[in-house]
């Protein structure tokens, strides 16, 4: 049997589901058929007259099966129409009639017979297509080799590409051969509308879908819809009732007038607005009709639960009574009841809808009073009389009598005893139990002592809690520390460091640069100064930053090579010299890394001129990096501030004065400003 080459790879219902469709390109209608047949399509439509069925003069070829896809065709990209595909199944059917003379002629009639028999078939194959409001008829010829002849077996399909309907529209398909020997075949295929395409964007009449949301405007809510002025769409808006009585459908056209077109797309935009929810559970109440009726007071209709809870005074969460009572579903406007013997103010009522608690009134409050302080017993009763008591708590049931340290089985002794002698009130009763409220007024004068000291005692633990809390907030308040270290290569770099050091301190940082502190250092010395210095910064949490210049390369790299640091022409005040015996050991044990950030001007040192030894730890290019400079100052574990960029650019600006003094314009020699670790004083003058 000849295996088809066309595979369906969706067959669409009545309400099909499309995930992908293929796409054709170009107007023009094509055939296909299976390995072995030939066929062709004809240039025109013909006339859909199917006429009588008349007897077959042989074996001929037959439609058994109708099968069809969902396909795109496309002008371009984004313009294409909805097409349908049919492929057509045939087989054999009938058989060689022998001639009547067989026997008369003898062998001249076999000769005679043996050319029709192996001869090939050809039929012409009709297509019907009618679709409100277009109709079409197609004529297919197809021959089928003798080879592929088999009576009663099927010889393979022929496929049309394809037939363009209207989108949401129903389209009926015949087929038949042309004479027709045999009835019709029909197959009837609803097309999906813009609703069930992925493809919609591909299809300009679909267009709308995405342009349909919800805006908010305080408490108006417009419903807006974006189209383009070429195109012409019809919006209503109805009532959606879903439970409840039956309401009148109330639509109204809201844009042009409605024309038949396929529905675009159907949206209850507030159906999961949880504004509108909101304003529904507001306007809803809860109304006690009597001791053991009451109902659900709402504008309209929506799927809830509601259950009994109990509710102990002091804020605890109102507990369901679930076991052993159950949820009931609720309508609105219908008279619930709850199987209840006696009221009582802490019995309240608790309406869920879509697992989520909306509404809960203690109903019984408003005629019996406030919340009382007593304890619900839960009553299990058992085969053969064996029954169970368990207090209701927040924790859960505690069973009674229990050695538990909650209050209920501290008491429970007194709450069994008080039960027995009919001190209890019964809520309710039922064969499989019951529940009964035992009050707690008497049991609590006697507890009032412990409850006063275990007052102080959290008094006290409060203030010490707060009093550690406030030196923490005063030692945030002062800013993290900073250290600045630097070369002094020439007094106009010693003025930038100056200008940046004011800068930092407009933010909450403690700067310490030498600049500000020569009583101090000449008084104890640069190494002791420095030793000082770094250890304070280092125990309060701060940051060194290192900021590197063309004599600070030379200098470090000097330590690098040699150890020691050679003669140069640094002043008495070079706290930088002094503090490289300290910061070195830092860097070679691995301990710099979140205690020390390096820093460098753009225009004067490039950051891979920094040994890379002091790599190890950030290096920033100021003032292009200061946002990420300024961010690695903060603490370590402080949010990242949302005003990091604007403080980056008021240090800047406050920066951007001494830049200009020190980088003199084109054309004007600046001493010292070269960059790299050969770059020093006099680098640039001559001398």
């Amino acid at each position: 049997m000849p295996v088809p080459w066309f595979l369906l790879s969706l067959a669409l219902g009545r309400s099909p589901v499309v995930l992908s469709l293929e796409r054709l390109v170009g107007p023009q209608d094509a055939t296909h058929c299976s390995p072995g047949l030939s066929c062709r399509l004809w240039d025109s439509d013909i006339l859909c007259l199917p006429g009588d069925i008349v007897p077959a003069p042989g074996p001929v070829l037959a439609p058994t099966h109708l099968q069809t896809e969902l396909v795109l065709r496309c002008q371009k990209e984004t313009d294409c129409d909805l097409c349908l595909r049919v492929a057509v199944h045939l087989a054999v059917h009938g058989h060689w009639e022998e001639p009547e003379d067989e026997e008369k002629f003898g062998g001249a009639a076999d000769s005679g017979v043996e050319e029709p028999r192996n001869a090939s078939l050809q039929a012409q194959v009709v297509l019907s297509f009618q679709a409100y409001p277009t109709a079409r008829c197609v004529l297919l010829e197809v021959q089928v080799p003798a080879a592929l002849v088999q009576f009663g077996q099927s010889v393979g399909s022929v496929v049309y590409d394809c037939f363009e309907a209207a989108l949401g529209s129903e389209v009926r398909i015949w087929s038949y051969t042309q004479p027709r020997y045999e009835k019709e075949l029909n197959h009837t295929q609803q097309l999906p509308d813009c609703r069930g395409l992925e493809v919609w964007n591909s299809i300009p009449s679909c267009w709308a879908l995405p342009w349909l949301n919800v805006s908010a405007d305080g408490d108006n809510v417009h419903l807006v819809l974006n189209v383009s002025e070429e195109q012409h769409f019809g919006l209503s808006l109805y009532w959606n009732q879903v439970q409840g009585p039956p309401k009148p459908r109330w639509h109204k056209n809201l844009v042009w007038p409605l024309e038949p077109d396929s529905v675009r797309t159907n949206i209850c935009p507030f159906r999961e607005d949880p504004r509108a929810h909101q304003n529904l559970w507001q306007a809803a109440r809860l109304q006690l009709l009597t001791l053991q009726s009451w109902l659900l007071d709402a504008p309209c209709s929506l799927p809830a639960e509601a259950a009994l809870c109990w509710r102990a005074p002091g804020g605890d969460p109102c507990q369901p009574l679930v076991p052993p009572l159950s949820w009931e579903n609720v309508t609105v406007d219908k008279v619930l009841e709850f199987p209840l013997l006696k009221g009582h103010p802490n019995l309240c009522v608790q309406v869920n809808s879509s697992e989520k608690l909306q509404l809960q009134e203690c109903l019984w409050a408003d005629s019996l009073g406030p919340l009382k302080d007593d304890v619900l017993l839960l009553e299990t009763r058992g085969p053969q009389d064996n029954r169970s008591l368990c207090a209701l708590e927040p924790s859960g049931c505690t069973s009674l009598p229990s050695k538990a340290s909650t209050r209920a089985a501290r008491l429970g002794e007194y709450l069994l005893q008080d039960l027995q002698s009919g001190q209890c009130l019964q809520l309710w009763d039922d064969d499989l139990g019951a529940l009964w409220a035992c009050p707690m007024d008497k049991y609590i004068h006697k507890r009032w002592a412990l409850v006063w000291l275990a007052c102080l005692l959290f008094a006290a633990a409060l203030s010490l809690i707060l009093l550690l809390k406030k030196d923490h907030a005063k030692a945030a308040a002062r800013g993290r520390a900073a250290l600045l270290l630097y070369s002094a290569d020439d007094s106009g770099f010693e003025r930038l460091v100056g200008a940046l050091a004011s800068a930092l301190c407009q933010l909450p940082l403690r700067v310490a640069v030498d600049l500000w502190s020569r009583r101090e250092l000449s008084a104890q010395g640069p190494v002791a100064w420095f030793h000082a210095q770094r250890r304070q910064t280092l125990q309060e949490g701060g940051v060194v930053v290192l900021l590197f210049s063309p004599g600070a390369v030379a200098l470090c790299s000097e330590w690098l090579q040699d150890g020691v640091s050679g003669p140069g022409a640094h002043g008495p005040h070079d706290a930088f010299r002094a503090s490289l015996s300290c910061v070195l050991p830092d860097f070679l044990q691995g301990r710099a890394p979140g205690s020390y950030v390096g820093a460098c001007f753009d225009r004067l040192l490039h950051p891979d001129a920094v040994p890379a030894l002091f790599r190890t730890v950030p290096v920033f290019t100021l003032p292009s990096q200061l946002p990420d400079f300024l961010g690695a100052l903060q603490q370590p574990r402080a949010p990242r501030s949302g005003r990091l960029q604007e403080r980056a650019e008021q240090v800047s600006r406050a920066l951007q004065p001494a830049l200009d003094s020190y980088f003199h314009p084109p054309g004007t020699p600046a001493p010292g400003r070269g960059v790299g670790p050969g770059a020093g004083p006099g680098a640039g003058d001559g001398t």
